[in-house]
């Protein structure tokens, strides 16, 4: 009792308590307003794709508060929820290791950060379901172990909408030279140069009978994504097949400047997260039962989805390259361009490729965070860690 009376508040120093608030309000203000000034610098700047989804992340931040205030408010009424002790000893990701000795079960050491605070609290719902003979639905413990998960995946998920945007455009970045040194070139010399990449690309993608082959053309694209997603004579070639469908009496459009604004609107779109991939989250958790290795098996799945998705962006530019080859060899099409369509993706919606990234990026988010919620919550050698070497793939491939 005394050991109870002595970690409450109606014993702890008023300044105690008053100094840990004022912490934790502080750390709170200065993220609050860090987000609203980084939304004024975007809306001064007409950044107002990333605006929207700056706002869409603060929307899904305040979702997992949400979570974590549901959390704490119905963690007593939950904690007196009993169920019989045999349904405790299914599906569990680590074995319980006990000895009975006499007629009592020994159980091993706490693990090295215990919350004593929240062991002696859920004390009192033990005895209340062990009168019953039956057993907590969840300790107080467990929740608090919940917040942590919750914590570390929003933490997880901004950076890497951050990493992923910053990558993103260090990419477009590297064509811009190309766009410079096509965008000064005169119109009856462009037109020169325009041929001669579009030759370029079709002696590499098209030209010859087994590059036409499905198989061939699909082996192809799946290892060019790792050498040269993008060579300069593809974007070119992309570039007048843009202009030429959608703005031919702009001859002088920016290329590039239009591919930044549409990645910072594909942005706004896979910062969310979505109903299916919080339902990919608890699948995920109630599958991660000891002995059936889901943590290294699920770390799988982004990695076989993103060479799909690379594989079959890059196969598009095969496609449109093959098409053109096909048209220049009918009469009056020797000066065919490439034409962009939606028909070259998936059921004709380029949408759900973004579908597809915006799952990896979700997906990959959260095996890191739960990778380092183990090692923060339980240490290095839990159980919950599985062998090294599931480990060092893991994180390998995430």
């Amino acid at each position: 009792m005394e050991t109870v009376e002595s970690i409450s508040l109606y014993y702890k120093p008023t300044w105690v308590v008053a100094a840990v608030c004022f912490v934790i309000i502080l750390i709170s203000l200065f993220a609050e307003r860090g987000l609203n000034h980084l939304g004024k610098c975007l809306t001064h700047s007409n950044q107002d794709a990333l605006f929207e989804a700056l706002q869409k992340l603060k929307a899904e931040l305040m979702l997992l508060g949400f979570i974590s205030l549901l959390l704490n408010v119905f963690q007593g009424l939950i904690s007196q929820i009993c169920i019989p002790s045999h349904f405790e000893s299914t599906m569990l990701p680590c074995k319980k290791h006990t000895e009975i000795k006499g007629h009592e079960n020994y159980s091993p050491p706490a693990i090295n950060n215990e919350r004593h605070l929240l062991s002696e609290k859920s004390g009192n719902f033990s005895d209340h379901c062990s009168l019953q003979g039956k057993v907590p639905l969840l300790s107080t413990e467990s929740f608090h172990e919940l917040h942590i998960l919750i914590f570390v995946v929003a933490i997880v998920h901004v950076v890497s909408c951050a990493v992923i945007l910053v990558l993103g455009r260090a990419r477009i970045r590297q064509w811009k030279p190309w766009e410079d040194s096509i965008s000064t070139v005169p119109a009856g010399p462009a037109k020169v140069t325009h041929r001669h990449h579009l030759n370029n690309v079709l002696k590499k993608l098209a030209w010859g009978y087994w590059r036409r082959a499905a198989v061939i053309s699909w082996i192809i694209s799946f290892f060019k994504q790792f050498y040269s997603s993008v060579t300069m004579s593809e974007y070119i070639a992309l570039r007048e097949g843009f202009i030429m469908t959608n703005c031919l009496s702009h001859q002088e459009f920016d290329f590039h400047k239009d591919m930044v604004e549409s990645l910072e609107r594909d942005f706004r779109h896979v910062v969310g997260i979505s109903w299916y991939q919080w339902l990919f989250a608890v699948v995920f958790l109630a599958l991660n039962v000891e002995g059936w290795h889901t943590c290294f098996w699920l770390s799988f799945l982004p990695i076989v989805l993103l060479l799909l998705v690379g594989a079959k962006l890059e196969h598009i530019i095969v496609r449109l390259a093959q098409d053109v080859d096909v048209m220049k060899k009918h009469p009056g099409q020797e000066s065919a361009w490439v034409r962009p369509s939606d028909e070259y993706f998936w059921f004709n919606r380029p949408r759900l490729l973004l579908d597809f990234i915006h799952f990896i990026l979700f997906q990959n988010a959260f095996e890191i965070a739960f990778f380092f919620w183990i090692l923060w919550t339980y240490g290095f050698h839990s159980c919950m860690m599985e062998k090294k070497g599931y480990i060092i793939t893991r994180l390998i491939i995430g």
